[in-house]
């Protein structure tokens, strides 16, 4: 399982899965976060991700 803690007072949670075959990839992603998101906000790339999967969302429930 992979468990990344919330940071800089960030309110709220985000549970995710990860397959196995896939865990590598996400650890480096996540090591690299910061250059990810200095090209786009996390806001934007939440919303890809969400579309991306095909997940219907309401943008008054989704951020503080």
């Amino acid at each position: 399982m992979l468990a990344i803690a919330a940071s800089h007072g960030k309110r709220g949670y985000a549970a995710f899965s990860v397959s196995q075959s896939q865990l590598k990839t996400v650890v480096q992603y996540a090591q690299h976060q910061e250059e990810h998101h200095r090209n786009r906000t996390f806001q934007e790339e939440y919303r890809e991700l969400l579309r991306l999967h095909a997940i219907e969302f309401d943008e008054q429930y989704v951020w503080d």
